[in-house]
């Protein structure tokens, strides 16, 4: 392409609707590129082609588009998509939504410059996510396993502790078969408060987890359009730990709702037809972007796990963020409000949560022989200590045979037992297991379908 037309200056900004610019009578604009843009006051910002039709270019700008008219303003388009600097130093440090540091650091040496969109992950070069990463959480590890290359996501509600969740996971999961030497953790965050921001900071800080996490932060009241940019930031960055340095990355997106309405916003200021509920009738195919960029490839030491939290709108799972994630991805971690009013934490329920690739981690060399049987009997068990608790509300407990109220007692021992733990406390999966046969001892053995038989002796402890 002629580099002097990628070096000519534009003058000729027709309009400024919301985070979007119109320059007309540019030529040679590509898709996608990026654009440098001088303010009035001379200040500089960037921003990205979203559309290009004949001599007229759609620019969503970064920063916002305050100060800019259309006068004044000069832009320049560059050429190139956009980029991130990524290197071995980034672990422990904390980047601003554009992967600019905002710890107070120097600046990062690039040791490779990637395009933030990443490149298609071949299906066939992909191997099935099958060892486990224990995160220390009981209802994670022992009922909905997370493994190495999976995307399991926390679907949450507004005021639920899904913020402690994220930053306990962050500090204590592991993979147990290859020790913690080369387990990483990229967290980002979008759209979220000064004061949660302060809060993971200072969590990562006090832990000494900081020293294997890279923090990328969109805090709420920076540009919207940021938020677009901060997910494809942080898969970059996870990408080349991963392949490129042979780490297992756990890569904790929170608040994907934030960035969905980005998405919206964007779309609303480029006028576009409505989707569902306002979104855009490309979020599915824009969200399978991000959440597609986890996995392992065959040949690779590395992979990527991610674990997206969004907040569903009114607690509404068939809400459209929370309904396509469900699509796109392997199972759901879901919180609970009615375990977060019995002052249960983590709120986790285990009931309509799901991990569809737990099969493949779990078991004999991975984890424990019993796992898979503990599990199903653990589900089957507090299925039915629920559905009682509705019968007694109606007939009384009285009425109860023996065999009802024992499952009764261990639907409440389940929730204060099992369910909750302390916001530091890291159970091994050994713990976990144990802990669920404790709770099993509860029953009568005849109840025990779901275990094999040459477990029970094994592990059940004497009720």
């Amino acid at each position: 392409m002629n580099t002097n037309i990628k070096t000519k200056e534009y003058t000729t900004v027709a309009e400024v609707a919301g985070p979007l610019m119109i320059v007309e009578g540019v030529e040679g604009v590509a898709y996608s590129e990026i654009v440098e843009i001088k303010t009035p006051a001379g200040e500089d910002r960037r921003g990205q082609v979203l559309e290009v039709r004949e001599d007229v270019a759609v620019v969503q700008v970064f920063e916002g588009t305050s100060d800019l008219n259309t006068k004044t303003t000069k832009t320049r388009f560059t050429g190139e998509t956009a980029k991130i600097g990524v290197s071995i130093d980034m672990l422990g440090r904390i980047f601003d939504g554009t992967g600019k540091p905002i710890d107070g650091g120097p600046e990062i040496i690039p040791e490779k410059e990637l395009d933030i969109n990443g490149a298609p992950m071949n299906p066939s070069a992909r191997e099935f996510p099958a060892e486990f990463i224990q995160t220390g959480i009981s209802t994670i590890d022992g009922m909905n396993t997370l493994v190495r290359g999976q995307k399991l996501p926390i679907f949450s509600g507004s005021g639920l502790p899904h913020n402690d969740l994220a930053a306990q996971i962050a500090r204590q999961a592991k993979v147990i078969s290859e020790g913690d030497d080369e387990f990483a953790v990229i967290f980002a965050a979008m759209g979220i408060t000064h004061e949660e921001a302060n809060f993971f900071m200072k969590d990562f800080e006090r832990t000494g987890a900081l020293e294997r996490v890279t923090v990328f932060m969109n805090l709420a009241d920076d540009p919207s359009i940021e938020r677009i940019l901060t997910p494809k930031m942080a898969l970059t960055t996870a990408e080349y730990f991963a392949f490129e340095k042979n780490m297992h990355v756990l890569v904790i997106l929170t608040d994907l709702t934030n960035y969905c309405e980005a998405l919206r916003e964007v779309s609303a200021a480029r006028s576009e037809v409505p989707g569902r509920r306002g979104y855009p009738g490309y979020m599915y195919t824009d969200l399978a972007g991000i959440y597609e960029r986890a996995g392992r490839i065959d040949g690779k030491e590395g992979s990527i796990t991610q674990m997206p939290i969004l907040v569903m709108p009114q607690d509404d799972i068939t809400h459209p963020i929370p309904d396509l994630t469900g699509y796109i991805t392997e199972g759901q971690i879901v919180l609970s409000r009615e375990l977060h009013r019995k002052g249960i934490y983590p709120p986790v329920d285990v009931l309509p949560s799901l991990s569809r690739l737990m099969s493949g981690g779990i078991g004999d060399g991975r984890t424990r022989e019993d796992h898979s049987g503990v599990s199903d009997q653990l589900y089957s068990a507090y299925a039915e200590g629920r559905n009682l608790r509705d019968l007694v509300a109606v007939v009384g407990e009285e009425a109860l045979t023996e065999r009802d109220q024992s499952f009764l007692r261990f639907a409440d021992a389940f929730e204060s037992e099992f369910i909750t733990q302390a916001k530091d406390e890291d159970r091994t999966i050994q713990e976990t297991l144990d802990l669920g046969w404790k709770l099993l001892s509860l029953l009568p053995k005849s109840e025990l379908k779901r275990v094999k038989e040459e477990h029970i002796p094994k592990y059940l402890p004497e009720s």
